[in-house]
């Protein structure tokens, strides 16, 4: 059997070594248009503000690694093409020049994504970057040392951990973005509204509410970003707008959504015979409204590559979905959020209620306590739990986690009111706050 892999970051890699423990006899060719694989681009901004020392923590795997399982695996090699009907591709090797062919007769696409590119005045100024790679990540650091004042465009998770990480690097910074709230995609007004006070008394300018039109320079570089608002003096501007699938390969071959994300079923099978797809280059089933949705994370990518190794020969190990959980900490803020939001539930037409609870997390005669916020997003019919939310100095981003199986489950805020968790002083209330929540929700 002949199993050919395009991209090897986190779907990819997963993939790869599960189907080289699964499948011996296989022969299994990797193609990478870069030079490295499996960067955890999660941890850029921890990289950029001197958090991480040794970025080769980064990488979780090597070529080398993968070589030593068997596999063939091409670094700085392109595919340029591929016949889903034919089951061919043509691949370009970058640093020769030479242009081939190779056959499969299992296909894993793991193209994964790339950062999405707005088509701007000025936009080929130097001292414009990317964010997404190891390359960008070491080019962001270079231009940053002399740069003084460093705009972000995008309020994501990625632009605002930069924002924060060039401040404590003592840079003037401002973070712009469309929506007239950071991480408006996560997370509702309740917990933005703390992390913005947060960023604004640090120094940082929030340029929310406004979207860049244009960008202003000269032969050394960028020197304005001029928005719909007004107009900012900058040194260096880090896009971090999201991202889309790397898909074009496959247009007019695969089943997609509008944006060309890969739709896969619950066995990672593509519309295509014996193509499989995962991570960033695929929808994924989203559990809160049971349709595919695109929603581009490393854990996600990192199950589904497993997925793809798992039912290579057959349905064996279906996949539940995902909740879309994550976490990031803000200064002293530890936040975690999973399903959706108001706004998004709203989006979604589906009628909605939420509770939220602000109380310290453990009894009051502690030595110290710690206010946590829990905000829950149930139906309004049924009660099921849809999403949540919560912030806290304290660290309890584990029990997003706790609510991510609860909506994975399909379970009611009367259910979450009454769930067994234990009580100890140390760590929680004799009512835990998951339970208060659901509590609240139908008194």
């Amino acid at each position: 059997m002949k199993i050919i892999v395009i991209g090897c970051t986190h779907a990819g890699t997963a993939a790869i070594v599960n189907m080289a423990t699964l499948y011996p006899d296989a022969e299994i060719t990797a193609y990478e248009r870069n030079d490295n694989i499996s960067f955890l681009s999660c941890g850029i901004a921890l990289y950029v503000g001197g958090v991480v020392k040794d970025p080769q923590g980064l990488f979780y795997s090597s070529p080398e690694k993968l070589k030593d399982l068997g596999v063939t695996m091409l670094i700085k090699h392109n595919v340029k093409s591929v016949d889903t009907i034919a089951k061919t591709l043509l691949v370009e090797n970058l640093e020769t020049g030479e242009v081939f062919s190779d056959s499969y007769d299992k296909l894993v696409v793991t193209t994964g994504s790339w950062p999405i590119v707005p088509n701007l005045e000025g936009g080929e100024l130097e001292n414009i970057m990317l964010c997404k790679n190891w390359n960008h990540s070491n080019a962001i650091i270079e231009h940053a040392k002399a740069a003084k004042r460093i705009a972000v465009v995008g309020a994501g998770y990625i632009g605002v951990e930069l924002v924060e990480a060039f401040a404590e690097n003592g840079k003037q910074v401002t973070l712009i973005d469309t929506a007239d709230r950071i991480l408006s995609k996560y997370l509702d007004s309740e917990i933005t509204d703390v992390v913005e006070k947060d960023l604004s008394a640090r120094g940082i300018t929030l340029g929310l509410g406004q979207t860049v039109v244009k960008f202003a320079g000269d032969e050394h570089g960028v020197s304005k970003v001029i928005t719909t608002k007004g107009e900012y003096a900058v040194d260096l501007v880090v896009l971090c707008i999201g991202f889309r699938p790397q898909t074009d390969l496959f247009k007019g071959q695969l089943e997609m959504l509008g944006n060309g994300a890969i739709i896969v079923d619950e066995y990672m099978r593509t519309s295509a015979a014996d193509v499989y797809a995962a991570g960033d280059s695929c929808a994924v089933l989203y559990n809160p409204t049971g349709k595919p949705a695109y929603i581009p994370l490393a854990t996600s990518a990192v199950r589904m590559g497993t997925l793809v190794a798992k039912n290579l020969m057959g349905p064996r190990v279906r996949y539940v979905g995902t909740q879309g959980t994550s976490g990031i900490k803000i200064y002293e803020q530890n936040i975690a959020s999973t399903g959706l939001t108001v706004q998004a539930a709203e989006d979604a037409e589906l009628k909605v209620k939420a509770v939220t609870i602000v109380d310290n997390y453990r009894p009051e005669f502690m030595p110290t306590v710690e206010l946590v916020t829990l905000k829950v997003v149930y139906e309004e019919e049924s009660g099921k739990i849809l999403g949540a939310q919560l912030m806290s100095k304290a660290e309890l981003t584990q029990s997003i986690n706790t609510i991510s199986v609860c909506i994975q489950a399909g379970m009611t805020m009367e259910e979450l009111g009454f769930t067994d968790f234990f009580f100890q002083p140390h760590f929680n209330k004799p009512w835990n706050f998951l339970n208060s929540a659901g509590l609240e929700a139908v008194r």
